[in-house]
């Protein structure tokens, strides 16, 4: 095999083993439609390097000859970390190369956008006090990855806009690199959610699903083909930012008549008098006709956009997820029934709509899985050819 279709190959074989938890050499090869004799060198190869270990088979009851083996990834291998970096405050989650979790910690912060060099040292406490609580240093982890909302572009490292940062086209990937003395990786909050779909969630064995996440605002991970799609600038899924009304309401992007300044808090609490969302649907449930109208509206908009997203992707599954996904205004049944009588009509049955109620530290494990993602990339570039 040529050099590239070697790393393919072994992304391949390391990837099978990730969703199946366990496999036989026989089934890797099913699988990928690799060959047994690649599968047998190739394994061979990621055993030596230690991404992967040998483990008996759950059903060998034998004790004549040479014992069935399966093989799992070796946890011990890498220690990665993951945060996100929201509104209120950042998360943190420290695991090894097999997704356990090692150590969590939740930090609050002072305010909800800030300087780059103000940010730096709150991640790195962050970070650190997640380290410590596990007995570990920073020296221990091989990669840290980072999810922010925003548009970034993850071949440069570059957060173009963030509603966390003050100032745009931030080389932020490289600033907490070198602050932090480990590799970093950068991306979109919403990516990493359905990264960790992918990884550890609903999604581990459906190659075409879509992530629509609600938080303080409104995001989207495309994953086609098993492969997540960001676009040429990185900002290929920006669902929030697409429009639904011609000058319409103002976004925190800047842009008039995004989706999201119909949809996020921000959007409906500036329309009621509630301090906050949970009064907002409170005063909604007890009859109150302007909070009704508020919460109403949104549910249409959001059951119109994700209308557009089936009739552009057609996929197999649709995961609401996020800190909003705590209420079901933007699930009720009539917004599910509004999405399936605007999209187009198949002969087929729609695309499945499923609610993940992650905690907190959903996104940071998102994060973590990002960066167990470019770890291993960089591992499997290394074993020698």
């Amino acid at each position: 095999m040529i050099p590239d279709q070697r790393h393919h190959g072994r992304s391949q074989i390391l990837g099978a083993i990730r969703r199946a938890g366990r496999a036989a050499r026989v089934d890797l090869a099913q699988e990928t439609g690799i060959s047994q004799a690649t599968v047998t060198a190739i394994t061979a190869d990621l055993l030596r390097e230690g991404l992967i270990k040998e483990v008996a088979r759950k059903d060998e009851i034998s004790t004549r000859g040479r014992p069935r083996v399966d093989l799992s990834l070796r946890g011990a291998a890498h220690l990665v970390a993951g945060i996100k970096i929201a509104a209120r405050g950042l998360s943190v989650i420290v695991m090894d190369f097999e997704g356990q979790t090692i150590a969590e910690h939740l930090a609050p912060l002072p305010k909800e956008c800030f300087a780059p060099e103000e940010l730096l040292p709150l991640v790195a406490q962050a970070l650190d006090c997640a380290l410590h609580g596990a007995g570990l240093e920073r020296g221990a982890l091989s990669g840290f990855g980072i999810g922010l909302a925003g548009l970034i572009d993850t071949q440069t490292g570059i957060v173009r806009w963030s509603p966390s940062l003050t100032q745009r086209d931030t080389k932020f990937e490289a600033l907490l690199s070198a602050h932090l003395g480990l590799p970093c990786f950068v991306d979109n909050d919403a990516n990493l959610v359905a990264m960790a779909e992918m990884y550890f969630g609903k999604a581990r064995e459906i190659k075409d699903f879509l992530v629509v996440t609600i938080e303080n605002g409104v995001g989207l991970g495309i994953v086609l083909n098993g492969a997540l799609y960001r676009g040429t600038r990185g900002c290929g899924a920006e669902f929030g930012h697409t429009k639904v009304a011609l000058n319409g309401a103002l976004c925190r992007c800047g842009q008039r008549g995004c989706l999201e300044a119909y949809v996020a808090d921000y959007a409906l609490l500036r329309e009621a008098t509630a301090p906050d969302l949970a009064t907002l649907i409170a005063h909604a449930n007890a009859g109150d006709a302007a909070a009704k109208d508020v919460l109403a509206r949104a549910g249409q908009v959001f059951a119109m956009g994700l209308a557009n997203l089936v009739n552009i992707f057609d996929p197999a599954l649709i995961i609401l997820s996020g800190e909003r996904m705590q209420h079901d205004h933007l699930y009720a049944d009539d917004v599910i029934a509004s999405i399936r009588d605007q999209i187009v009509q198949a002969g087929g049955p729609p695309p499945e709509v499923q609610i993940h109620k992650w905690g907190d530290l959903m996104w940071a494990k998102g994060a973590a899985a990002y960066a167990i993602s470019r770890v291993s990339d960089t591992a499997l570039a290394q074993i020698s050819r």
